[in-house]
């Protein structure tokens, strides 16, 4: 047994030598494009100048009665655990930093660090806005780490996109915006920034998605890539092989605080619309519609005779948005916006926030079957406007259940002035109002509960119960899957519900 194991240690070294000259051959074999573009050393030399880092200080009130506050570091610092341990001690070792001393709090100053990037060589800035929201001095640091104050030139939340202006102490170098539209999957793509404030840092990868909507705003279209952003590269430029920037680094999802290959940049097709704006306005000017979307569902698309499930189902017109003069209406599906397809609500809020205030455009919709064109003058979508909360609606039951019919799991009753107070309706909601909803019908399920006033049914006005359950038994009778309902709340807002009537 014991001769065993020097022959079987042989082999083994022999058999890992023999792997080795193959891993060697197959390498040298392998075509350039495996191995990764040669080009990228020369890309980022090239362009490196032109990254800058942001830093930026905010006064903020300290919570520790008037003792050293613990300075901000970039989240998931090496020092964060340090320095949180260390001002916890010097605080007696309260877990919150308390004070007991009750000496009133003193403002104290804040630091955090991010990326951006060189656009005009006249000093202009492109960066995140979450990495200088607040802030009360912003400086860019070039690569050579000179230090230099800037100044905000505007700012636009719904894409997290910022512009700085800054005076160059001496010539800088601007990098240009590519065409984020022509990026393939798997195409290589370079990042730079300033990961955990250790300065210019250069790292590659692919191209993993695009268009991609991870529900962070309005407008999400992200290129994602498996090139390593960490926290710190906020703001920072996605490069393509041409070392023009397709994409501004915004952020990862990760569990652990580092990246896992699931980074994503807002596409440059979308922030130099942004840019250009922000240089000449100081501000967004997005196109309105005035219209409420939602999702055409394969259900709403079969009520609808929609094949297949496509477009964007206007819920409601805005009354003084440009919408109702050009005859847009509650039902219609927008398919199809200034020449352009839309696949889904999202699609449609994007194109008309890109297309210009003031432009006549042709807008395609399917009403009852039939394919329509309007034209529309867009209106400017005000960044100030409110979004409206839908009207608290009480839990509580009522005393008496005035039901006059059953319908699709639905308690239904004629609208009356006693219920209209009861579940604050207002005199201008018209329609049958649901008193009761089975918790185990398909109406539960879609979340119609008492107090909701159902307006149509089939794209048909209502005005009591007997009207519905006439609709919906008729419906069952022509074979019908589903019947699609228009849907107001308390204050008028409308939505569609496609419930099966089987």
């Amino acid at each position: 047994m014991s001769g065993a194991r020097p022959a079987l240690t042989s082999r083994l070294r022999l058999l890992g030598i023999a792997i080795s000259f193959s891993a060697a051959s197959m390498l040298a074999a392998a075509p350039a494009s495996a191995r990764g573009p040669d080009g990228i050393a020369d890309i980022a030399e090239k362009v490196i100048d032109s990254v800058v880092n942001i830093s930026t200080s905010q006064s903020v009130e300290a919570k520790g009665g008037g003792r050293e506050a613990m300075p901000q570091l970039p989240p998931g610092s090496p020092f964060e655990e340090f320095f949180d341990d260390f001002f916890k001690n010097r605080r007696g070792g309260s877990p919150k930093g308390g004070d007991k001393s009750g000496e009133m709090p003193t403002p104290r100053k804040t630091n955090s660090l991010g990326s951006g990037f060189i656009i005009d060589a006249a000093g202009v800035v492109v960066t995140n806005n979450h990495v200088i929201a607040d802030a009360d001095e912003i400086n860019v640091i070039m690569n050579d780490g000179t230090k230099i104050k800037a100044e905000l030139v505007g700012v636009d939340k719904k894409t997290d996109i910022a512009v700085l202006k800054f005076k160059p102490v001496k010539p800088v170098n601007a990098v240009k915006f590519g065409d984020s539209d022509k990026l393939r999957l798997g195409e290589w793509v370079i990042a730079i920034g300033n990961p955990f404030s250790l300065g210019g840092s250069v790292t590659a990868g692919i191209v993993s998605a695009r268009n991609r909507d991870i529900s962070q705003g309005p407008y999400d279209s992200y290129i994602q890539t498996d090139a390593s952003i960490n926290r710190g590269n906020s703001g920072g430029p996605l490069f393509n092989l041409e070392g023009e920037v397709v994409g501004v680094n915004t952020l990862i999802i990760s569990p652990t605080g580092g990246s896992i290959g699931l980074g994503f940049a807002v596409p440059s097709k979308t922030v130099s619309r942004v840019v250009d704006q922000l240089q000449q306005f100081g501000e967004l000017r997005r196109g309105w519609l005035g219209v409420r979307i939602q999702q055409v569902t394969d259900e709403i698309a079969e009520s609808l005779n929609i094949k297949p499930a496509r477009g964007a189902l206007v819920a409601g017109v805005d009354d003084k948005g440009p919408a109702k003069p050009a005859g847009i209406e509650p039902g219609d599906v927008v398919v199809k916006f200034d020449g352009r397809d839309v696949k889904d609500p999202k699609d449609l809020s994007r194109v008309v926030a890109d297309t210009a205030v003031g432009k006549e455009v042709e807008v395609v919709i399917i009403r009852k079957g039939n394919e329509e064109t309007r034209k529309v003058t867009l209106g400017r979508l005000e960044d100030t406007e409110k979004v409206q909360q839908a009207a608290a609606k009480t839990k509580e039951d009522p005393v008496e259940k005035p039901v006059t019919q059953k319908a699709l799991g639905l308690d239904l009753a004629t609208l009356s002035k006693d219920l209209r107070t009861k579940y604050k309706i207002k005199e201008s909601v018209k329609g049958v109002i649901v008193t009761g909803v089975d918790g185990s019908s398909d109406a539960a399920e879609k979340r119609l509960s008492a107090g909701d006033v159902i307006v149509e049914v089939a794209q048909e006005a209502v005005t009591n119960a007997a009207d519905i359950k006439k609709r919906v038994d008729q419906l069952k009778k022509d074979g019908k899957k589903s019947v699609l309902l228009l849907v107001s709340n308390g204050e008028g807002e409308l939505r569609f519900v496609a419930l099966s009537v089987q």
